[in-house]
């Protein structure tokens, strides 16, 4: 019994696989039974004690429960509860129909072995989403219709080279067992083909989020300005576009983007270091329980080990650009031209100040105006997800620093703090066509001062997407593509320009990452960061700013 205790463990993690195998089998076997000939002598002696629309109903359902076997099967290989209940009774349901379609016990006795076998391994099928939510994939689909036809060759074959042999193939068509055949499989075939269907215009639905909901963001807020391990950019999770996922103190979360079965979190937990982990594996079993594809975008390299424990792979996507605040002085080629920008802007005329709270709201309508205005000369609109939009709600959660004219308020940027001050970051960044050229250089170099006068410890440029991929023969391939678009894809993308601009301030890099299951889910979650930040395929198609002008501009809508 010691034994048998020990092996459970490995039965579980078998079980699966060895289900799904079988399961699919059973399924290619029913399909195959209904488009060939029945047995002869033991349906003779079936007609003569069952009705023959029962003969018939039970031929023809065998062969759908064939088919549901088969996508079933699949199901069981993602370790679905549903799929798992669904199998117990569609075998059971299929060896019943065995017996009355043809008496045919042998194949009753194989679904019903099955179903045996299956039953006490209900805890190696964990995951709880429905079956409407399965993933069905082309190549699954693919894989069904390839038993579909393979079993109606099978019966077209059978049928020519049985009692039928010396007939020509259309008299066999209207035998009363080749109709009933044909009846079957045509119906198998519809079924798939309905299936398909489905799952061409009902695109992958968003599965539901298990957990605790924060309409008002006051569980977010009080994290966010307790937390003992933040960055500047956590403060996205404000922006009313996230999922939570908090620690069982209330203390940490998570936040996570929702696209088709993609769940991808935004960066590593937020709250106390010591419930990050904790927090990570409930995320994936999470998503896991939900079928979901989970993934982590933006981490830093302080992430990477827990990360590992996860069992992800791991992909470099970028460097962000990060300016020691001690450090930082006006001296220096690349910095002296800095300062002579910062006091042409002085001499043009250019106060600096930060706003918060009441005065922000007060300014509202105002900041609103120059947003307008800059938005109208780029194209794209308002981002999402991985980068603020102009929201008053949103805005009025952050200081803003303000440039001014004469009186009148040019520029402006939102400012992401952070409780332990370790950092601070900009997040919208807009002017006005009045502006003096190059404000945003002074607003910066204000800023600076600013977040060293207030004791924060470095200043966050946010990241320069591609930067710092190896091009080298035995890199990984994504990296060598993402150098490949980071140096020849500037029609798409200022990659270059967004990395030459954070540069002057000569900040340090550091490598930031997305990690995924599978090797290769990368790019899909690649996909999936740049149409949640775009709002959709319509966001990401719309026509990128010039490059001249976007080199012009420091807000080079950077992923921050």
């Amino acid at each position: 019994m010691r034994f048998l205790k020990d092996l459970r463990p490995a039965a579980l993690e078998v079980a699966p696989w060895a289900s799904a195998i079988l399961t699919l089998a059973a399924g290619v076997m029913l399909l195959a039974s209904g488009a060939t000939p029945s047995e002869p002598v033991r349906f003779m002696r079936l007609i003569q004690i069952t009705p023959v629309y029962l003969i018939e109903a039970s031929h023809f359902l065998s062969s759908i429960a064939g088919l549901v076997l088969v996508i079933l099967a699949f199901g069981l290989r993602a370790r679905l509860a549903a799929a798992w209940a669904a199998t117990l009774g569609a075998l059971m349901v299929g060896a019943t129909l065995a017996i009355l379609k043809g008496f045919n016990w042998e194949e009753t006795t194989a679904l019903v072995t099955l179903a045996i076998l299956m039953a006490p391994f209900r805890e190696a099928f964990p995951r709880a989403a429905r079956l409407n939510r399965m993933e069905i994939t082309p190549g699954w689909l693919f894989s069904a219709a390839c038993a579909v036809l393979g079993a109606g060759a099978l019966g077209f074959w059978s049928f020519q080279h049985a009692d039928y042999a010396n007939m020509p193939w259309w008299k066999v068509m209207v035998d009363a067992d080749a109709a009933r055949a044909i009846r079957s499989w045509v119906g198998a075939a519809a079924a798939l083909f309905a299936l398909g269907l489905w799952r061409l215009f009902a695109a992958a639905a968003t599965p539901p989020v298990v957990g605790e909901a924060d309409p008002d963001y006051q569980r977010v807020r009080h994290v966010l300005a307790n937390a003992e391990v933040a960055e500047p950019g956590s403060n996205l999770a404000l922006l009313g576009d996230k999922r939570f996922l908090f620690s069982p103190s209330g203390d940490t979360f998570l936040m996570f983007g929702v696209r088709g079965r993609t769940w991808l979190a935004l960066g590593a937990p937020v709250g106390k270091r010591e419930e990050r982990l904790d927090l990570l594996w409930r995320f994936r079993e999470l998503a896991d329980s939900h079928a979901a594809r989970p993934g982590f975008y933006g981490l830093s390299a302080e992430d990477l080990p827990d990360i590992v424990e996860l069992g992800f792979s791991i992909q470099k996507v970028g460097e962000s650009a990060a300016v020691p605040l001690d450090t930082f002085k006006l001296e220096g080629r690349k910095r002296g031209m800095l300062k002579r920008t910062w006091k042409r802007g002085i001499d043009e005329g250019a106060t600096f100040e930060v706003v918060e709270g009441q005065g922000v709201r007060d300014l509202l309508q105002v900041l609103q105006a120059v947003s307008d205005e800059w938005l109208s000369h780029h194209a794209g609109g308002e981002k999402g997800f991985t980068m603020g939009g102009f929201q008053p709600g949103y805005v009025a959660e952050f200081p803003v620093a303000l440039v001014r004219v004469g009186g009148r308020i040019v520029a402006f940027a939102t400012l992401w703090t952070t409780a332990s001050r370790s950092a601070f970051s900009m997040d919208l960044m807009r002017y006005a066509d009045e502006a003096p050229k190059n404000i945003m250089d002074y607003l910066f170099v204000e800023l600076l001062n600013w977040g060293r006068e207030q004791g924060y410890e470095a200043f966050e440029f946010g990241m320069a997407p591609l930067s710092g991929l190896e091009d080298r023969p035995l890199a990984p391939i994504m990296s060598r593509v993402g150098n490949l678009l980071f140096e020849r894809g500037e029609e798409i993308y200022n990659f270059q320009g967004v990395r030459r601009y954070k540069g002057k301030y000569e900040p340090l890099w550091q490598p930031r990452y997305l990690a995924a299951p599978h090797k290769w889910t990368i790019p899909l979650l690649m996909a999936d960061v740049g149409l949640l930040s775009s709002g959709g395929v319509s966001g990401l198609a719309k026509r990128p700013a010039p490059a001249e002008e976007i080199r012009e501009s420091p807000q080079v809508q950077a992923v921050a």
